[in-house]
Parts: structure tokens; C-alpha cells; sequence
């Protein structure tokens, strides 16, 4: 079985959501403008996948899955509730989503605003739902695999909006062809770091 650590480091570096399945592109994209902004937003992503992935882990694992419910009695270990597990999994993204949206309104409004309407959107963010449904597919073991998967996704998705931030705020000052300005480069070199992330596929970790 992968250790815990194992997971955590494969999760940030080889099974990186933007850079190996490209997902959550739309606020990657959109508010990787400047540093700032995006250290807010990767905070915020980070804590709802790190909050939702455990928590859908332990509802899918004693609820959901097919047999979950024998713990309550023998009469139901043919129930199979897993086709619930697309709403299930989101209601509780939103919530947490909703959560987060107030504690950065009451203790940050200037990010608040900044973010706008891609704070409430990370509730429909597939980086955090491709977070749970990996999970479910992966079959972690342990509730603490859970959370470490969904800690490493979270910093790793953080990792790739800080860095494109960071290369955007540069490219400002670039002569970057007309065409290709604002979201065009923004692609190309998304690309051309997740070419690069490629070689963490040699990694081997004991």
C-alpha cells in the first residue's frame, strides 16, 4: 500500500490537477493575473479540497459504495447508492465553498472583491470535484490517505497559479505578440509546464 507521504508528494508533483489533467483551467486562467490574487485563490481551493475530500471519503466509504450500509444492519449490504455520488460530492464542495466565501468577506473584502465571482465558483471548481471522484476511483484505504490525497491536489493546484502568476506578471513587460496576449500565452505556457512537471514521472519514492 502507498504511504501516506507517497500519496502527498504524487498528488502535488505527478498527478497535478492542472498540469497533468488540465483541470480547473477557467479560474487558473482567469485570476493568474498577479500574485496576490492568486495566493488567495490557491489558499482558498486548497482548503476546501483538503476539508471535502476526507469528508467525502468517509460518506462514500460508509454510505454510498455499494454494501456501505451493512454497518446498520445486514439487511442492507445489497444497497448501492453510488449513482448519488456526483450531487452528494458537490453539495458538500458547496458548503464548504459557502463557508469559505464568508470567512473571506468578513476578514478580507479586498480579496473578496478582487476574486469576485470565481470565489463562489469554486464550488463548480473540477479541480475539487476531480479531487473526490479520484479518490473514490483510487480506493484509498484509510481516511488519512483521504486527506493527504486531498492535500497535495489542493497545494498542487495552489503550486501552478502561483507559478503562472508569477510568469504573467513578467511577461507583462515582454513583447508577446498581439495574437497571443492574455489568455493565448497563458495556454502556451501552461503547456510547456506541464511538459516540464512530466519528468517528476521518474520519481520513485519508497
Amino acid at each position: 500500500m502507498e504511504n501516506v507521504f507517497n500519496i502527498f508528494i504524487r498528488s502535488i508533483f505527478i498527478d497535478n490537477m492542472v498540469f497533468a489533467y488540465f483541470f480547473g483551467m477557467c479560474s487558473y486562467i482567469a485570476v493568474s493575473k498577479n500574485v496576490k490574487t492568486a495566493l488567495g485563490l490557491g489558499a482558498a481551493v486548497t482548503f476546501v479540497m483538503v476539508m471535502t475530500v476526507p469528508l467525502n471519503y468517509i460518506i462514500n466509504r460508509f454510505i454510498l459504495e455499494p454494501g456501505a450500509l451493512q454497518w446498520i444492519s445486514p439487511s442492507f449490504a445489497d444497497v448501492d447508492l453510488s449513482f448519488l455520488s456526483f450531487i452528494v460530492f458537490i453539495a458538500v464542495i458547496a458548503a464548504f465553498t459557502q463557508l469559505v466565501e464568508m470567512i473571506v468577506e468578513k476578514f478580507s473584502p479586498s480579496l473578496y472583491n478582487t476574486l469576485g465571482i470565481f470565489l463562489p465558483l469554486i464550488a463548480v471548481n473540477c479541480a475539487i470535484l476531480g479531487g473526490s471522484l479520484f479518490m473514490q476511483q483510487k480506493e484509498f484505504l484509510t481516511v488519512g490517505a483521504a486527506t493527504s490525497y486531498g492535500l497535495g491536489s489542493g497545494i498542487g493546484w495552489w503550486l501552478a497559479i502561483l507559478m503562472m502568476s508569477a510568469i504573467r506578471e513578467k511577461i507583462t513587460y515582454s513583447k508577446v505578440p498581439a495574437p497571443l496576449k492574455g489568455p493565448g500565452i497563458a495556454f502556451i505556457i501552461t503547456g510547456l509546464m506541464g511538459i516540464a512537471f512530466m519528468s517528476f514521472l521518474g520519481i520513485q519514492i519508497n
